[in-house]
This record gives C-alpha cells, structure tokens and sequence, in this order.
C-alpha cells in the first residue's frame, strides 16, 4: 500500500496531474469561498440585534456571536474541504487513471468510459454520503474527544477506499465486479482509504490527496486484480 502510494507520489509532476489538481484546486476554492462569502453575509446582522440585560446593553455579546458564528462558520467550511475535493476530482477520474495506466500499465488498460453526467451523478451521491456519515459521527468526535482525530480517520478512510477503489476498478470490470472485489480485499482497501484520509485535515493536502488517492487506488487495483486472477487460477 505504501509503495502504491510512493509511486502515485513520484508522478504527481506529470501534467496532467497538475491539471487536475489545479483545477480542483479552483473550483474548491470558488465553490467554498462563495458559501463563506454568503455566511459572512448572513452573520451580518447578529451585531444588530440591541441584546440586553435589565436595562444594561450587551453590545459586546452581539459582536461575539458575531465572529463566533464566522469561526464556526470557516471551521464547518474546513470540515468540508475533503468531500468538495473529493466530488471535484471524481470528475477528472478518468483523466488521472489513464495517465497512470499509459505509463506504468500500457497492457493492462481500463477501456470502459463512464460518461461525464455519470461520474458527476456518482460524485454527488458519494459526497452527500460523506458528509451524512461526518455529521452523524461528529457527536461521536465530541464525545470520545481524544480519539477524536482516530474516528474522523477510520470512517472517511472506509468511504474513501471505498469509493476511488471501485470507480477505478469499474474501468475495468464495471461496477459489480468492481464492488465484489473491493469486498475480496475489503480490509486492505480499508486500510488505504485511512492512510489517504490521514492528512486530509491539512488544508492544502486536503486538495492534493484525492489526486494522489485516485492514482494509488489504480496501482492498488491493478496489484489485487493481478493477485485475485491468480488465487482463482489454482
């Protein structure tokens, strides 16, 4: 797993890599910077609100909530960046697999395209999962607080394997396929996810991992193919 991911590394120069990430790179940062923008906009009326107390005005409380509700607004926004990422590059998945493939697998290539709406319709599903199983686990981060980081990890780690696995698989295989395999090496797809997922929190890693996922996630699949093909020969 770990040289999966040296060799998707050592490719990340490649230029159509750099394509990739740059424009998820954009379109994260526009896609994010508008909802913040909106936020900040309707925070704006919290240091408006003439609070007070007997009498007394509690100006300095409007203002607090204020820049409270905007820290608490970037932290959620933060705590999005891996899934909009993640929805960006599911675009370009073709773009990247296809250049690990043209270089390290010139004989063993994914032929099957899925469409754009395809990849784009898939992404959605798998972000608003994302999300969905973050925040139903975010009481969990709070409660179990020193593991905490542990948590955030193993569930984003599962969904990730999980996802970039099977979409590189079905350029093979297709879908069905794709997903019994996964569920053959379910635990060491596991384990890849969460070394993706580890760094994600990083604000600029947060962008370059998927990239990086996708890439590992084809050598990983060629290796485990390569493996299943053999175990069933004997």
């Amino acid at each position: 797993m770990l040289g999966d991911f040296t060799r998707a590394l050592a490719q990340l120069g490649d230029g159509r890599f750099l394509r990739v990430f740059g424009l998820s790179l954009l379109l994260s940062a526009a896609l994010l910077g508008g909802l913040m923008a909106l936020w900040w906009r309707a925070t704006d009326g919290l240091a408006q609100m003439d609070l007070t107390l007997f009498g007394y005005s509690l100006g300095f409380l409007e203002s607090a909530l204020e820049w409270l509700a905007r820290a608490g607004g970037a932290l959620a926004l933060g705590f999005m960046m891996m899934p909009v990422a993640s929805l960006f590059i599911g675009m370009f998945l073709e773009e990247i697999a296809d250049a690990v493939e043209i270089k390290h697998y010139p004989d063993a290539r994914g032929m099957r395209r899925m469409g754009w709406l395809d990849l784009l319709t898939d992404g959605l599903l798998f972000t608003m999962t994302l999300v969905a199983a973050n925040l139903a686990a975010l009481a969990l981060y709070l409660i179990f607080l020193p593991i905490g980081p542990a948590l955030f990890i193993m569930v984003n780690g599962y969904f990730l394997g999980r996802q970039y696995f099977e979409l590189v698989a079905a350029r093979h295989v297709g879908f069905a396929a794709a997903r019994k395999l996964r569920k053959r090496f379910r635990l060491r797809v596991w384990v890849a996810g969460m070394l993706m997922a580890a760094p994600l929190s990083i604000p600029l890693l947060g962008l370059v991992i998927p990239v990086l996922g996708v890439a590992s996630f084809t050598h990983m699949h060629q290796r485990l193919a390569s493996l299943a093909a053999m175990r069933d020969a004997r």
